[in-house]
Parts: C-alpha cells; sequence; structure tokens
C-alpha cells in the first residue's frame, strides 16, 4: 500500500517562493544564470536546472541562492542526501533562508533522519512561527519518534492557527494508528475528508480501518475509488482495489485491477504475486506460474512464491521443477514433512526411485521424532503470519524500517540489474532530460570505456572537457585526417563516415607501400580500422606503431581500445550463440571462451598501464582500468582505480557513477548513494533512477 505522508514535497508552495528570495546580485551574467534556472525549476527541466545553477556556484561559491535552488531540482528527482547537503550549504551561507531548513528537513525525513529534520523544522519556525507545513512535518517526526505528547502538542499549534486544516486531521489520525487507536483515527479521517475531498491518502488510509478493523470491504471498496479517481496512475491502488473486490467476490474485477497495476508498473512484485494467487486459485495453472516465476527472478528469497509455484509445478506434472522448488523450500525449513513427501513423490514419477525412498524416509524420521502420523508442520502458514504481521506494523508505523544489511543492498541492487530479455524496445535514457526522471525505468549499465575517435559527443549537461595532453600535441601537428578526441563508448557511424574511412584506409595502404613509414601513420589506419570495427587489424597497425615508436602513448590506448572490441565482439558472438547446453562440446567450448575472454582482458590492462607508465596523469586510462577490474568482478580495484580518477579530474561524472554502482554491489549504500547523487548533479542521467529505487 501507498504509504501516507505529510511530508508534503509536491514544491509547489515552495515554488511559488522563489521569486522573493533573490537579491541583486554583483554581475548580470551569474544572475542571469540563477534566473535562467529558476525557469528550468518552474518548467520541471531539474535536470538542466541543475546544470545551471553548478555554474552559478563554481562563478560565485560564495552565494547562498544557487545551492538552495540546486537543493530544489535535487529533492524533486528524489536525490534527499545531495538534497540535504545543498541545502545545508545555502544556510552555512545565509542562515535566514527559512525554505533551505525546510528543504533539508523534508529531506532528513525522508532519508529517516527525524531528529535531524525537527531541528531544522525548529529553525525553521524560529524565523518563521506560523508556518504551516513546517508545523505538520514537524509533528510527524515527533510521531515517527513515538512522542507523542510532543506531536500532539505540535498538532494543536498548527490546529489554533488553522482549524480547517485537513492535512493536520490526517496527520493526527496517522498518529492514531500508530498508538492503535483506531476510532480517534477514523474521527480524524472523517473531519480531514469532509473538510477536503480532494485528499488520496486520507481515502486510503480510511479504506484500510475499513478493511483491517471492520472487515466492511463494500466501505473499503468505495474509499479506494475514490483515491483512484484522485490518483489514477499509481499501480498500488489498484493491487488495494482487487483485494476488496476478491473479498467481495468479484473474482472478474479483482484480476482487471491486477492486470491494470501491471500495466502501470510492469515491475510490482507485488501486483505479480497476487495475481499469481488468483490466477492458481481459478485454475490458469501455467500463468500463475509465470507471475511466481517473475517474481522469484526479481526476488528469489520470496518464500511464498516460490511455496505456491512448488504445489503448481506438482499440480501441472512439472516434476522436475517441483523437486528444484521443494529442495529450496527443504533448505529453509529441514524439518518439513510434507515437504519431503512431496518431493519423494516428484522423484519418483521422474522414475528416481532411490531418491524418492530417501526423502520418504526422511519424512517418517521426523514422523517418528514428533511421534504423529499427520503433518502439522506448514512454513507456509509461519510466512504469511510473519508477512502479516510486518504489514500490519508497516501500516502503523509507516516511517519505521528495519535496518538493511549489507547482504539486503547487495540483493537490492542485483535486482535492479535483471531485465527483460524478451522485450525488443530498450529505452532510451539520453532522450528524456525534462520532469521526473527518476521514474524512468531504465536497464542499470555501468558508463562504458573512454576510447580514441574522430567524433566528438555533445552532452548538453555537463561542461567537463576531456583533455588529454597527448591528444592536443598530436592535433596540433595536423596529421591526421581529423580532430583525435575521446568519447564514452565507441563511435556509431553512419554509410556515409564508414565509406569515409575505407578510403582513408586506401590511402594509407598506398602512403605506406611507397615511402618510408612513421607510427603517426600506423596509428591513423590503426584508428580508421577500429572505427570499421576491424580490431584485428588495428591491433597490427598499432604494434607497427609501437615498433617505430616505443613512447608512442596514444598507440597503446588504441591497442588497448582495440583489444577490448575483440572482448565485446566475443561476448556478443557468445550470446548469440546457437551451441545448446546439452551439445557435447558446449562445456568446453563456454570453457576455452572463458580463458580466451580472460586473456583478452589482461592485454587490455596490460596497455593501460604502459600508457599509464608513459603518462601517469591519464585520467581516462585509470577510469578505463577501473572498468577492466569491474569486468573481472574485483571491485576494490575499481574502486580505487576510479577514485584515482576522480582525484584527477573531480568533475569526471562517469568515475562517480561506476564507482558508485560498485559501492552499491558491495553492499556499501551510504558510499553508494553519495557518488550517484555527485554524478547525477554532474549530468549523468540513470544516476536519479538508481537512487530512487535504492533508497526505501
Amino acid at each position: 500500500m501507498k504509504r501516507f505522508r505529510t511530508i508534503y514535497t509536491r514544491w509547489t508552495l515552495l515554488l511559488a517562493l522563489l521569486a522573493t528570495m533573490l537579491g541583486a546580485q554583483a554581475q548580470i551574467n551569474t544572475d542571469q544564470v540563477v534566473n535562467i534556472g529558476r525557469n528550468a525549476l518552474y518548467f520541471e527541466d531539474y535536470i538542466l536546472a541543475i546544470q545551471y545553477f553548478n555554474q552559478a556556484i563554481k562563478a560565485k561559491p560564495f552565494l547562498a541562492e544557487p545551492y538552495f535552488y540546486r537543493s530544489v531540482a535535487k529533492i524533486s528527482l528524489e536525490d534527499y542526501r545531495g538534497a540535504e547537503q545543498d541545502a545545508g550549504m545555502a544556510i552555512e551561507r545565509n542562515p535566514f533562508i527559512v525554505d533551505a531548513y525546510q528543504v533539508r528537513g523534508v529531506s532528513r525525513q525522508n532519508l529517516g533522519d527525524f531528529k535531524g529534520a525537527i531541528e531544522d523544522y525548529d529553525a525553521g519556525l524560529n524565523l518563521m512561527p506560523e508556518d504551516k507545513n513546517l508545523l505538520i512535518n514537524r509533528a510527524v517526526c515527533e510521531s515517527a519518534l513515538k512522542n507523542y505528547d510532543e506531536a500532539q502538542q505540535t498538532f494543536d499549534r498548527l490546529l489554533s492557527l488553522d482549524r480547517r486544516n485537513d492535512r493536520a486531521y490526517i496527520g493526527l489520525a496517522q498518529m492514531n494508528l500508530a498508538r492503535k487507536d483506531t476510532t480517534a483515527a477514523l474521527d480524524n479521517l472523517n473531519r480531514g475528508i469532509a473538510l477536503s475531498k480532494n485528499n488520496a491518502s486520507a481515502y486510503v488510509m480510511r479504506s484500510e480501518i475499513y478493511t483491517r478493523s471492520h472487515r466492511d470491504f463494500e466501505r473499503a471498496l468505495a474509499d479506494m475509488d475514490s483515491a483512484i479517481l484522485l490518483e489514477p496512475r499509481y499501480a498500488g491502488y489498484f493491487i488495494n482495489r482487487a483485494f476488496m473486490k476478491y473479498n467481495l467476490d468479484d473474482y472478474f474485477g479483482a484480476m482487471a485491477d491486477y492486470d491494470y497495476a501491471i500495466g502501470l508498473d510492469p515491475s510490482s512484485q507485488e501486483a505479480h504475486f497476487n495475481r499469481g494467487l488468483l490466477r492458481a486459485e481459478v485454475g490458469d495453472n501455467n500463468k500463475a506460474i509465470s507471475d511466481f516465476d517473475f517474481v522469484l527472478k526479481s526476488n528469489p528469497s520470496n518464500f511464498m512464491a516460490l511455496y505456491n509455484r512448488a504445489l503448481l509445478h506438482m499440480r501441472t506434472r512439472q516434476f522436475r521443477e517441483a523437486v528444484n522448488d521443494f529442495s529450496a523450500i527443504l533448505k529453509k525449513y529441514p524439518d518439513f514433512e510434507a515437504g519431503y513427501m512431496a518431493r519423494g513423490e516428484a522423484k519418483r514419477r521422474l522414475g528416481d526411485n532411490k531418491g524418492s525412498e530417501a526423502d520418504m524416509e526422511k519424512a517418517m524420521a521426523i514422523f517418528r521424532r514428533n511421534k504423529t502420523h499427520v503433518s502439522n508442520f506448514n512454513p507456509a502458514e509461519i510466512e504469511a503470519t510473519a508477512a502479516v504481521k510486518k504489514a500490519e506494523q508497516r501500516a502503523l508505523n509507516p516511517t519505521e524500517d528495519e535496518p538493511e544489511t549489507a547482504e539486503d543492498i547487495i540483493n537490492r541492487f542485483n535486482t535492479l540489474l535483471t531485465v527483460n530479455e524478451n522485450d525488443p524496445v530498450k529505452p532510451e535514457y539520453a532522450n528524456r532530460q525534462r520532469g521526473h526522471v527518476q521514474n524512468d525505468n531504465i536497464e542499470v549499465e555501468p558508463m562504458p570505456m573512454f576510447s580514441l575517435s574522430y567524433y566528438a559527443q555533445d552532452n548538453k549537461l555537463s561542461n567537463s572537457t576531456r583533455f588529454l595532453r597527448e591528444i592536443s600535441e598530436i592535433n596540433d601537428l595536423k596529421q591526421l585526417p581529423g580532430t583525435l578526441t575521446l568519447v564514452a563508448g565507441e563511435s556509431q557511424l553512419g554509410a556515409e563516415d564508414i565509406q569515409h574511412h575505407f578510403g582513408n584506409i586506401e590511402y594509407y595502404n598506398s602512403l605506406l607501400a611507397g615511402a618510408k613509414p612513421t607510427s603517426i601513420d600506423y596509428f591513423a589506419r590503426g584508428l580508421d580500422y577500429l572505427l570499421v570495427k576491424n580490431p584485428d587489424a588495428a591491433i597490427s597497425d598499432a604494434d607497427a606503431a609501437l615498433a617505430l615508436s616505443p613512447q608512442f602513448m596514444l598507440a597503446y590506448l588504441l591497442r588497448a581500445d582495440a583489444h577490448y572490441m575483440q572482448y565485446r565482439m566475443a561476448q556478443a558472438r557468445d550470446n548469440n550463440s546457437e551451441l545448446i547446453d546439452e551439445a557435447p562440446d558446449a562445456k568446453s567450448h563456454a570453457m576455452l571462451r572463458q580463458r580466451q575472454d580472460v586473456t583478452t582482458l589482461d592485454l587490455v590492462m596490460a596497455d593501460l598501464d604502459k600508457a599509464l607508465k608513459l603518462s601517469p596523469k591519464n585520467v581516462y586510462a585509470h577510469y578505463n582500468k577501473g572498468n577492466i577490474y569491474m569486468l573481472q568482478g574485483d571491485y576494490t580495484g575499481a574502486i580505487s582505480c576510479y577514485t584515482t580518477a576522480i582525484q584527477l579530474k573531480p568533475d569526471l561524472a562517469e568515475a562517480y557513477y561506476n564507482r558508485g554502482l560498485m559501492y552499491l554491489r558491495m553492499g556499501n549504500k551510504t558510499l553508494g548513494v553519495a557518488d550517484l547523487s555527485q554524478a547525477g548533479e554532474l549530468g549523468v542521467l540513470p544516476s536519479y533512477n538508481v537512487l530512487k529505487r535504492m533508497t526505501r
């Protein structure tokens, strides 16, 4: 269920105050940049706004306003850690910006730092004692800390200023629920809804009371209908309504709501799980299995999905799959007698009589130990009871979460890496730069390697330059057919560009055949070969260039690029291979390919090391080494390389992003979130999506 929040982060009121915040500034350029950034905020161009405020901060880091506005943009993107830091910077420079305390307080509240949020709200209230938003947010934080008397006093203070404040009554209802006083909660919700019929959260809360405390599904359904009318794009409401329809025996309506919820949010585990249960109940077994498959792919530890799928595999005579599922169940619950009996039956149907007898004997041993002949142990009931208790606790204390372990963080991050391979269209994030980009469902991938190219990339969101002394020097010589540059990833060429490079290759073939060859000529032809996806020839030319000029650092980069392209091509071939697992040579082929991949990556690493020996401050070689370490599974080594790259170039957004992913992969959420926030600030759009999906 969608959590009720009185943390009002829509910023309609806050943005309305922006026009009054800026005073005259000394230089018109800074003033113009900040004003353009403010306009971008008004139009929800948060990413673009951040870039303008970055410029203002770089020009005049002593100004408070650019930090404040950037914090507003970040909180709109749900980058709460970044918003908290920027609001703090604004407060350091000007402690009288009331809205900066509100931004930082809301950020801290969303991060679970309720004490810190209260400190900010108190500071804001010292400057503006009758601010209603500060008061209600403060009351909610006190309630989250179980300081109910203090919360009640704050609500009373708010109501003394505004007796018709519907949000105050809804906040009181939330506190009443936390204190398990459903009668008072219902009374306050009725008052709030009577004052304003446009608050979806109020209907959702009242619907939950009707469901849990009164089992009045008709009233609950009516409230859920009202919430959906107000917020028709939120999938959770349809999941809730489907549950109510199910309890009213409207199975078709429930199924339709689950389908619609999945249409709104295809990644919803709750919708897939509940639809799977309903499909199983109506006998649509194979489709039910597909729903549980989806849930388990996203969350392998979901025991209830596993248990239900095991039963369905037995029902549909998919005995091999049933054995696998019951084996996983018995690993968690080794005293589950019925589980051994079910697995034993599945093994018998598969012709494994020995395994079947062993399982049946285990079941009988447990029966004898418990002195019973009937299975009275049901792990599904244990799991269901625990889940219901946890759900009820969250409903009463929606801001109270169990602390995440490093394993929890790693597991959740790994679920972000799961991509639907059957989806023929992958989203193009680069074309989506406006609005709440954190809501776009993107594939989580690291930023790519930097490679040599003639085709400069235009990143409108970043002012970062990609300077390398050796590239500048070779461009000054005017001996290449184009201006050499560095790009993130491989250059995508059109037919005309490809023909141009084939023409260059023919030219260098003639030149190298009839004159004394130079290392630059070999290098130039090698780069042309690389751009037309002929890495073997590019490596040969890089070898020739280095034979003539062993100190030619760029030739090492070229050869590293070519070896990496070989690796990528081999990966693509393997992914599209028609070899099947049962083929006689499949295993040996896979082992050979793995050894070749390791060797190829070692060659890339060796060339990068040689380039760094000649140019120790080559930030892009350090970054590329980080990517190779990542591919090799050495996440500590990758982090070390990205850190070195950042020390050399503090605005290298790609290094922050990749280092953030590595921290998350290792279970360090604090450092991972900090790096992703910095990467987003520097213009890496996917950062905000990962931040949203990793922040509870």
